[in-house]
C-alpha cells in the first residue's frame, strides 16, 4: 500500500508564483520607468490619470465624437490628428485647498488625460474641426467624397 504525503506545490522547487509575479514586476518596470524607479527623475512616460467619456456617432456625411469635459477650460484640451490617429489631451485641475473647508469626499477625477482614436480611411483628416461648449468637446470628423456611397443606375439588357 502507498503512503501519504503532503503535497507542497511552494516549496518543491518547480513552480513558485510569488517569484514569477515578482520577476513579471520588474519586466514591467524596465518596460514602463516611473520617477520611483528611475532615481526620481522626471518621467520617462506620461500616464493619464482620468479618461472622460465619450459618444462616437456616424452618419453619411461625417463621425462626430463628443466628449464630456466639465469644469475644463478650451485652453486646457488640445486636438490632434496625426497618421490617421486622432488625440484628445488636456487637464483638470483640482481646485485650491481653502482653509476652513474640509473635504469629506472626493469622487471627481483630476489631473491629465488622454484619449486616442484611430480614424477610418474614410475620415478626409485635412477638414477635421473641432468646437467646445459647455463642458462638451466635439470633434467632426467629415467623410473623405471618394469614401461616401454612390449610386449606380442598373441597365437591362
Amino acid at each position: 500500500m502507498n503512503t501519504l504525503t503532503r503535497w507542497t506545490p511552494f516549496r518543491t522547487g518547480t513552480w513558485d508564483p510569488l517569484k514569477e509575479i515578482s520577476e513579471m514586476e520588474n519586466r514591467l518596470s524596465r518596460l514602463f520607468p516611473t520617477a520611483a524607479s528611475n532615481g526620481g527623475a522626471k518621467e520617462a512616460l506620461t500616464v493619464a490619470e482620468w479618461a472622460p467619456p465619450v459618444d462616437i456617432t456616424e452618419d453619411d456625411k461625417e463621425y462626430v465624437i463628443k466628449a464630456e469635459l466639465p469644469e475644463i477650460k478650451k485652453e486646457d484640451v488640445k486636438v490632434t490628428v496625426t497618421n490617421g490617429e486622432l488625440t484628445l489631451a488636456g487637464q483638470r485641475k483640482f481646485e485650491k485647498e481653502e482653509e476652513g473647508k474640509k473635504y469629506h469626499r472626493v469622487e471627481r477625477s483630476y489631473g491629465s488625460f488622454l484619449r486616442s482614436f484611430t480614424l477610418p480611411d474614410a475620415v478626409d483628416a485635412t477638414k477635421v474641426e473641432a468646437q467646445f461648449k459647455d463642458g462638451i468637446l466635439t470633434v467632426h470628423l467629415p467623410k473623405d467624397e471618394r469614401a461616401k456611397p454612390k449610386s449606380v443606375e442598373v441597365k437591362l439588357n
